[in-house]
């Protein structure tokens, strides 16, 4: 067992707050504090943790092993608050809700912006939901309970409830008064929302254009009219679109009859980036959702579904390549070289493929530019399939002494190269026209879809050219 005073005294290390010179938590910090919950040092434990921001502290429970998160939990006591648990990544924090009394997840959700709360309560078995409904306050749980309504991954669970809105009549005086006066209100906002009667959003106005406005000045004066509205049903997707695009710090969030009913800030909007950039990464590998705290249940599942598609599509493959046996037979040098010409086409398929999905994902694909970014990534692909094939050509040529090999597998590369690169953007393209996901599915379809090509190219062009016969 590492001794803690010892290994907190690195040169590289900062003895209050346990991080490196990258801000990461030591894995001698972590075992330190682990040590002492174990040892049920408590006090201890708590006092190496006590000087860790919120998102340090979250960053140690998902340091440590599932076994020890629930003792961890009980020895740092009020040191879990609200600000940790919203930190977590989704899976630990599951593990640590379910150690928790309904009455203490409450206490945790109170203490939250909405969209925060919803975060945490979202996920729980319908019983345990239920429970922590009912320990909230009336005002808290109506705010969580609309939230709920809203489907998964839209503007409606992700908004924050608080926000400031003045009637259009107001004026800058009148709003600094009550910004002054008024207890309950939100207590972090970057601008004030002006309403008309029917509380639609007519305007937005930035604090800082509030403070250096004369008192007697109209907010309607000094308000921006031009306002990026977000729909309560709106993918969170869209809505980071929308942040990027118009450079927003915050956004209305608006229901379907245009009454103001939350809004979206950019820390929001930043962890929705991240998610969804990371989302579509994993998905085009096929791991899932990838996160190395689920369970190996739960990525067994997630992975061996796309494996087995793989299986499938490779057998489409096989039987190319059996039904020219008897060629390959014929000429060992077919088998040596078949590989090439399905990795070079696969390779080319998955880098047009990545830029397809990205550009869908960022709305920079799109009908009124498909045909444009279709030819372009043909013309792409016959460049590159040019050169790897020129180069391949000559190598095999020389190599087996046989110029016609050479320009049989120049030729059938050249051709995998731009199916290659023609269903790597056409793919992703159609399942996306379909409203299907295209980082899910596109990987499968251009593998089969290369290994087919590039296998059927060679083998045949080597039977049509009379290097084999059948």
């Amino acid at each position: 067992m590492n001794e803690p005073v010892d290994t907190l005294r690195d040169e590289d290390i900062d003895v209050d707050t346990g991080l490196d010179e990258d801000d990461r938590l030591r894995p001698s910090f972590v075992r330190a504090v682990l040590d002492f919950v174990e040892k049920g040092e408590t006090e201890e434990a708590r006092d190496l943790v006590r000087p860790l921001h919120p998102a340090d502290v979250a960053d140690l429970f998902e340091l440590a092993d599932e076994d020890e998160r629930a003792p961890l939990a009980a020895a740092l006591g009020d040191i879990l608050t609200a600000d940790v648990l919203s930190e977590m990544n989704d899976y630990v924090r599951e593990d640590i809700i379910d150690e928790l009394a309904p009455a203490q997840v409450a206490v945790f959700a109170s203490a939250l912006e909405t969209d925060d709360a919803v975060a945490i309560i979202e996920d729980m078995d319908a019983a345990d939901q239920q429970a922590v409904l009912a320990a909230l306050d009336a005002e808290d749980r109506a705010a969580i309970e609309d939230a709920l309504s809203y489907p998964e991954e839209t503007a409606g669970r992700l908004m924050q409830r608080d926000l400031v809105a003045v009637p259009e009549h107001y004026s800058v005086g009148q709003v600094i008064d009550m910004l002054r006066v008024e207890g309950d209100i939100a207590t972090d906002f970057y601008e004030v929302f002006v309403v008309d009667p029917l509380h639609r959003p007519v305007g937005t106005c930035m604090l800082s254009w509030i403070m250096r406005t004369p008192r007697n000045i109209a907010m309607t004066d000094v308000m921006q009219r031009d306002q990026t509205l977000i729909p309560v049903d709106m993918d969170q997707e869209e809505v980071a679109l929308r942040f990027q695009k118009y450079a927003l710090i915050s956004a209305a969030v608006v229901d379907g009859a245009g009454r103001l009913v939350g809004m979206i800030t950019v820390d929001d909007i930043l962890h929705i980036v991240q998610e969804e950039a990371a989302e579509d990464a994993l998905l085009l590998s096929g791991a899932g959702e990838g996160d190395i705290n689920m369970s190996v249940g739960e990525s067994y599942a997630a992975r061996v579904r796309w494996l087995v598609a793989n299986l499938g599509t490779a057998l489409v493959a096989s039987t190319i390549i059996y039904l020219f046996g008897a060629a390959i037979e014929k000429m060992v040098a077919l088998a040596v070289l078949m590989p090439i010409v399905a990795s070079i086409g696969g390779n080319a398929g998955t880098q047009t493929m990545a830029v397809s999905v990205r550009a869908l994902a960022m709305n920079q694909l799109t009908q009124s530019n498909s045909w444009r970014v279709v030819q372009r990534e043909m013309r792409i692909a016959l460049l590159n399939g040019a050169t790897v094939a020129l180069l391949v050509a000559t190598a095999a040529g020389l190599f087996y002494a046989d110029p016609v090999l050479g320009l049989v597998i120049g030729a059938a590369i050249l051709f995998n190269v731009f199916v290659a690169g023609l269903a790597g953007v056409l793919i992703p393209v159609v399942l996306d026209r379909l409203d299907q996901d295209p980082a899910v599915a596109s990987s499968v379809f251009v593998t089969m879809v290369t290994d087919s090509i590039g296998f059927l190219a060679f083998l045949g062009l080597a039977v049509a050219s009379g290097l084999v016969s059948l």
